[in-house]
């Protein structure tokens, strides 16, 4: 666990250094979320009942046996564990300390805790390899989705329309895939269908400075009744000519895919997950060790300032609009890889999910990424339980992203900064 960081004074208007105020929301929910734990998951299951999990998937060279555990005992040990980090984040808070370590093991504890619970005593047990793998799917446009929105908003351009860029390089890659015959086919045309609906939003966002918020939510709605309209209208007649389109082989690495646990997840899975690690670490380099995204974060956080340097603001801004919104649609192609059918609304939101990762992960690469890969497993966690026969009902479990996304960003953001200049036109 790193070690908790002392939280930077703010300055007056006078240069003096004044003491941030405190704010206590963070370890108050730990605590009553612990609390919820203990009584939830612990000491009402059942003494005799046991947990069983899979370690090691069907697709490895090598089995580990599976683990057996003690359902109550296991999942009372995790909440003891978490409310002894409820009781570090009080004295961390209490001291003006930060740490991100934290609240991240806190809430892989009672995640653990809830898992142990959910299959108590079921004879199948929980497939934890193959549960990570289809995390993984699950949180492919969230990742993508949220790269697009901080490349916008790293510009000075609040991104709404990520939903509408999703849905635009899902529907592309489905049709033209099924047309090609070629799945890689379709990978090519998603990334220009979110294209087509950044520009969009860049002209009207940046040469017409309408309100970026509203022209966001236009386009998405925009772009939903024209796809929709297509699908019922034109896929509907022709579904295995027109919307049938063949599914992304997997690409496996020898050695690598055969680690426990987590090697058929990240090692075992179609190119866009490949293309995803190299992008997470391009995009990071670039905003942050490169001359273009110096640039592009002073158009972002001072754009008069940059523009007096002589970078054209609009220009880099209708750059950055139109490559992120390239990005997302390319993450729209991942809910159609699988081989599945384009349907109306396709997207269920995930667009807004992934600006939550975004916020969630500070408007930083490697944040908004670990951000999407919580909600992702929250949506495949609800698959997994309602496969298996989870006890929880399958309304609560269809909910779970969306908890997910709510508690998180409103009890583990803390204080954030968006860029200054986000959501503000510059004049041309």
């Amino acid at each position: 666990m790193s070690a908790p960081t002392t939280a930077p004074a703010e300055r007056d208007l006078i240069g003096q250094s004044v003491l941030t105020p405190i704010s206590w929301r963070t370890p108050i929910i730990m605590a009553a979320l612990a609390v919820l734990a203990l009584f939830g998951f612990a000491l009402f299951t059942p003494a005799h009942l046991q947990s069983q999990i899979e370690l090691t998937g069907g697709g490895a060279d090598w089995q580990l046996p599976d683990l057996v555990i003690s359902s109550r005992g296991s999942a009372l040990a995790l909440v003891l564990v978490a409310f002894a980090l409820a009781g570090l984040s009080f004295w961390t808070t209490q001291n003006r300390r930060r740490s991100v370590a934290i609240p991240v093991v806190f809430g892989a504890c009672l995640v653990l805790a809830f898992l142990i619970w959910a299959v108590a005593g079921n004879a199948s047990g929980l497939p934890l390899p193959f549960l990570l793998s289809t995390a993984m799917t699950a949180a492919l446009p969230l990742i993508f989705g949220a790269f697009a929105g901080l490349l916008c908003e790293r510009s000075g351009v609040i991104n709404i329309a990520i939903e509408g860029q999703l849905l635009a390089g899902a529907f592309l890659t489905a049709v033209l895939a099924t047309v090609a015959g070629n799945p890689y086919i379709g990978l090519i045309a998603a990334p220009i269908g979110g294209a087509l609906v950044g520009l969009l939003l860049a002209v009207f966002a940046i040469k017409y400075r309408v309100d970026q918020i509203i022209v966001g939510v236009v386009v998405n709605v925009l772009v939903l009744g024209l796809t929709s309209y297509l699908f019922s209208t034109v896929l509907s007649d022709n579904p295995l000519r027109l919307n049938s389109p063949p599914q992304l082989s997997s690409l496996r690495i020898p050695l690598l895919a055969d680690i426990p646990v987590i090697g058929q997840a990240l090692f075992n899975q179609n190119i866009i997950v490949y293309v995803m690690y190299v992008a997470v670490v391009l995009l990071h380099i670039g905003l942050f060790r490169s001359r273009w995204g110096l640039r592009v974060r002073a158009v972002g956080e001072h754009p008069k300032a940059a523009d007096t340097v002589g970078i054209d603001v609009n220009r880099t801004r209708y750059r950055n609009v139109v490559f992120g919104s390239a990005v997302a649609g390319f993450g729209g192609a991942s809910m159609v890889a699988a081989g599945l059918a384009f349907t109306k609304e396709v997207t269920e939101g995930r667009g807004y999910i992934a600006l939550a990762a975004m916020i969630l992960g500070r408007w930083s690469p490697t944040g908004a990424l670990a951000a999407a890969l919580l909600f992702g497993f929250a949506d495949s966690l609800n698959r997994v339980l309602n496969n298996i026969g989870s006890p929880v009902p399958y309304e609560i479990l269809a909910m779970l992203p969306y908890l997910a996304t709510i508690f998180a960003v409103a009890g583990l953001v803390g204080r954030v900064r968006p860029p200054a200049g986000a959501g503000k036109a510059y004049p041309s």
